[in-house]
């Protein structure tokens, strides 16, 4: 095989290949890649066996992350939580493995990984499982009421009619206000977690670049935001991506009506699934939230391919010190140490 390398941010043959592919996500989107070149300085990259003037028929998209701390990767995609290559045939992987382990090697990049989800990495590749999470999905097909009857009703469906009650105001949207209200809704909930909030101008850019294809559903009480999640989408695929809260809120069921409200319009809007994403494994608390919503789960491994001369080191915040230093940060140290490191991260 003959590959290719384009920049799919120039290229509007990445574009096409991406709106008529079967697994192609909205982190496959120009607006994701984009907003990670101006949040982060990412440089986007795509493999194709496909020659120059024609229209492409497969894709493997990367991004270039370099960094001081934790080396020169490529990674497909940086913060994304899947991210399968775009082929025309499952074989055709094997000569892009060819290429990508060859030019690891020689220009010493620490490894390259990816994040399939469909995906099988090839035999022989010299690749490697690194990451497992798990992965919730929920099916659209039913009506509305039969997937309510799926909710756990002590956890899920009790809580969404509490919430109700509350009367919540509620809006969706991008503009910048209901951006600057849902960072500060991440500032506490990372605190909560006790890990750095990813840069404000990361979110800015993501609203700015996705357009359309990106919605903020924000809950207030009394003008003030105490629960938001912010979603993606492609073409029928809705994708929960990030969710923050006011825990003092929780006791009202302020995220599973969220979801409620996420689920009934994206099936008006004619989505036909909704991915929930990824969870670490070891957030069970997460993991049955997302299962008391009738989901379907399934194991989201990543991978890697790793240059036999260059040593992987962790996340620097993994460590249960790290995180206890960033459960006591001001708001303002916090975010400045979120914007300094996730840039290193990928």
């Amino acid at each position: 095989m003959n590959v290719h390398v384009i920049n799919p941010l120039t290229d509007n043959r990445w574009d096409d290949l991406v709106a008529r592919h079967p697994r192609a996500s909205p982190f496959h989107q120009r607006g994701w890649l984009e907003a990670l070149a101006h949040a982060y300085g990412y440089e986007a990259l795509t493999l194709t066996s496909t020659p120059p003037g024609r229209p492409l028929e497969d894709g493997f998209v990367f991004c270039r992350v370099a960094s001081w701390i934790t080396g020169t990767r490529l990674v497909s995609l940086p913060f994304a939580d899947h991210c399968d290559p775009l082929l025309s045939d499952s074989g055709d992987s094997a000569g892009f493995m060819g290429w990508l382990r060859a030019e690891c090697d020689r220009k010493r990049w620490r490894y390259v990984e990816f994040r399939p989800l469909f995906s099988d990495p090839v035999s022989g590749s010299g690749v490697r499982p690194s990451l497992s999470y798990c992965f919730h999905e929920l099916d659209l097909a039913p009506s509305l009421e039969q997937i309510f009857r799926g909710f756990h009703k002590d956890s899920i469906q009790r809580r969404i009619r509490r919430a109700e009650k509350e009367k919540f105001s509620y809006e969706v949207g991008g503009s910048a206000d209901l951006v600057e209200d849902f960072y500060r809704l991440v500032l506490l909930t990372r605190r909560r977690q006790k890990l750095p909030p990813q840069p404000r101008s990361w979110f800015t850019h993501l609203v700015a670049c996705m357009g359309d294809q990106l919605q903020i559903r924000m809950l207030r009480k009394d003008e003030a935001p105490v629960a938001a999640i912010m979603t993606l989408r492609h073409r029928s695929s809705v994708v929960y991506k990030y969710g923050c809260s006011d825990a003092r809120f929780h006791h009202f069921g302020v995220m599973p009506l969220l979801f409620w409200r996420l689920i009934e319009e994206s099936k008006a809007g004619g989505g036909g699934h909704i991915d929930f994403g990824r969870s670490d494994q070891d957030r069970e608390g997460l993991i049955t939230f997302k299962d008391k919503f009738g989901t379907t789960k399934k194991s989201l491994t990543y991978y890697r391919y790793t240059s036999p001369s260059r040593h992987v080191v962790g996340a620097a915040w993994s460590s249960h010190a790290m995180r206890q230093v960033f459960s006591v940060l001001p708001d303002a140290v916090l975010s400045t140490g979120g914007r300094l490191l996730y840039r290193h991260m990928g």
